[in-house]
């Protein structure tokens, strides 16, 4: 049955890139079922040059661990976020969530036929409750101080290693193992993105069961320990009542020049907006 699910599942990613590719000008942050053509202000991969240090220094990072509960109908969802291993992902995760970015967004899609997938959420356009339905999984976040939408590299550390491999897949990285240390079983979070590697930006997915093909593609930063039951009921539009990091905020370090302790909500910014 899993090997039949790959292959549907391979074969829904050529068809969905081919035809989606056509006909819009955004692109979805997914995992790889539903992949839109790349926008105009989504990074592509062959035009972003190599992460330097001074690039990554100016995202923030999670030295260590945090937890966050997300509220979903009345009941918690605790994560195991783990900076140790996904720094600049944690970091960011943790950095949207201490600015009130989640509270109010919808799960725009959720996947569990033919077998369980993926609950996702985290489109800062699902605040506004009149924003098409349709229209979502092509949003990121945009700081409201600059004004410019933040994206995250690809960041994956492979088993053996403790230092992060950015920008790339691990196939194309050339890793032999393949192996990530943070892996895609069942209540893993990962970050979703487009076919770019480096576009993620605030759109995270649960893993509803173990999704071994994901391994090395997809920048996986946390599990849930408690309250996987909820995510298990999650239904395709239902909201995250509220997110808090309820512990570890003291590992979370700002980029220089900003404020690192603030615990006040900032206001979720809006996706970048579509162009032709």
């Amino acid at each position: 049955m899993h090997a039949r699910f790959q292959q549907w599942l391979i074969s829904f990613v050529v068809l969905g890139t081919l035809v989606l590719s056509g006909c819009s000008a955004q692109q979805a942050a997914t995992p790889p079922d539903a992949s839109a053509s790349a926008s105009a202000t989504t990074p592509a991969a062959s035009t972003l040059p190599p992460r330097a240090s001074a690039e990554l220094a100016a995202l923030p990072r999670l030295n260590g661990k945090a937890t966050v509960t997300m509220t979903v109908k009345g009941s918690p969802i605790v994560i195991e976020v783990d900076g140790t291993n996904a720094p600049i992902t944690a970091g960011n995760f943790v950095d949207l969530v201490r600015r009130g970015v989640y509270d109010g967004l919808v799960f725009h899609r959720v996947v569990r036929d033919p077998e369980p997938f993926v609950v996702q959420g985290g489109d800062p356009q699902s605040k506004d409750p009149n924003f098409p339905p349709a229209g979502l999984g092509t949003g990121s976040f945009v700081d409201p101080e600059t004004q410019e939408t933040r994206y995250i590299p690809l960041e994956i550390v492979p088993q053996g290693t403790n230092q992060p491999i950015y920008g790339k897949t691990l196939e194309e990285a050339g890793n032999v193992s393949k192996v990530p240390k943070l892996k895609h079983r069942r209540g893993a979070v990962a970050m979703a993105r487009s076919s770019a590697p480096n576009s993620a930006s605030a759109q995270f997915y649960f893993a509803l069961a173990d999704l071994q093909f994901l391994d090395g593609n997809y920048a996986v930063f946390g599990y849930v320990t408690q309250g996987m039951d909820v995510v298990d009921k999650i239904q395709q539009g239902d909201r995250i009542e509220s997110a808090e990091v309820t512990s570890g905020l003291d590992n979370l370090k700002q980029p220089a020049g900003q404020a690192q302790s603030s615990s006040s909500p900032s206001p979720a910014g809006a996706a970048s907006d579509s162009q032709p």
